[in-house]
């Protein structure tokens, strides 16, 4: 079984999966992780354990990292800042409409890459040059959607976790206002916005579950035959999986999923249960 380990490059960021090799680091250490730009320091959130299923080629942890790769990590961290301050400034200066959300600075190579959002494109050419000039740097400016800004910031959500494409989404799937109504939350756009501005990815989580529950009872105005009497369905309880029923008889029953589903009640007509004489229980004293 092969081992498996989780590091973050920085505090409460997106966590990265990666083989610890013949180390065993422990939770708070600092190791050297080998990325696209080179190795980089990053640290242990999940200790090393063995993981049963298959997870494919993890990057090997090149080893724990010492006083010269925190002392550069640290150097690095100084020139990210410094390079927000002067991107942000220079924005500015030249009246561009676009917000800094996110810096990246390549050890090997002493170049940047500045992340920003803007509502259209931008014309960051001037910029670009001053900011060459101001960090002394090759410097590269990407502009990143609504979702993967949020992915950059992090925060938190309205459940009261880090948002989730901040820690463990590898992808973004399309989320719909379908999803919202399937789920019959209520479409209050501060209810169901993330902190990107759009619907939160968390809507289509449970829609799968959602989706496979209408399918196997009846709909919202159908007919429906229950233990207690028929009646119209006037609302589907999917976490607890019931459906609610106006009786024809007056008031109203939640039933279970399965008392409901027109398959289970075709399956129970054709084979009704059949009890054994020998199988009741005895009347009589258990012991003379």
């Amino acid at each position: 079984m092969p081992m498996m380990c989780a590091v973050a490059f920085s505090p409460r960021g997106r966590l990265y999966y990666a083989d610890p090799g013949s180390l065993s680091p422990r939770v708070g250490d600092r190791v050297l992780v080998p990325t696209e730009a080179g190795d980089e320091v990053a640290t242990c959130v999940w200790a090393a354990q063995w993981v049963s299923q298959d997870i494919g080629e993890l990057p090997v942890l090149r080893g724990l990292a010492g006083p010269d790769d925190l002392h550069q990590a640290d150097t690095s961290r100084r020139r990210r800042a410094r390079a927000r301050v002067a991107a942000r400034r220079l924005a500015r200066d030249h009246d561009l409409h676009m917000k800094i959300v996110g810096v990246d600075h390549v050890s090997a190579t002493g170049g940047y890459t500045i992340y920003f959002t803007a509502e259209g494109r931008v014309d960051f050419r001037a910029l670009v040059r001053d900011l060459n000039r101001t960090l002394a740097a090759r410097v590269r400016l990407e502009q990143l959607s609504a979702r993967d800004s949020a992915r950059i910031q992090g925060g938190i959500g309205s459940c009261g976790r880090d948002l989730c494409c901040a820690t463990f989404l590898t992808d973004f799937e399309p989320v719909s206002l379908r999803m919202a109504r399937t789920q019959n939350l209520a479409l209050n756009p501060m209810r169901i916005t993330g902190a990107c501005g759009r619907l939160m990815c968390c809507l289509r989580y449970e829609h799968p579950l959602y989706e496979e529950f209408t399918r196997a009872v009846p709909a919202v105005g159908e007919r429906a035959c229950t233990p207690t009497g028929e009646g119209q369905v006037v609302r589907h309880d999917v976490p607890r999986q019931q459906v609610v029923v106006a009786l024809d008889e007056g008031g109203r029953v939640a039933c279970d999923r399965a008392a409901v589903c027109p398959s289970r009640q075709a399956h129970d007509a054709a084979h009704p249960p059949t009890g054994r004489a020998d199988a009741r229980p005895p009347t009589g004293p258990r012991h003379p």
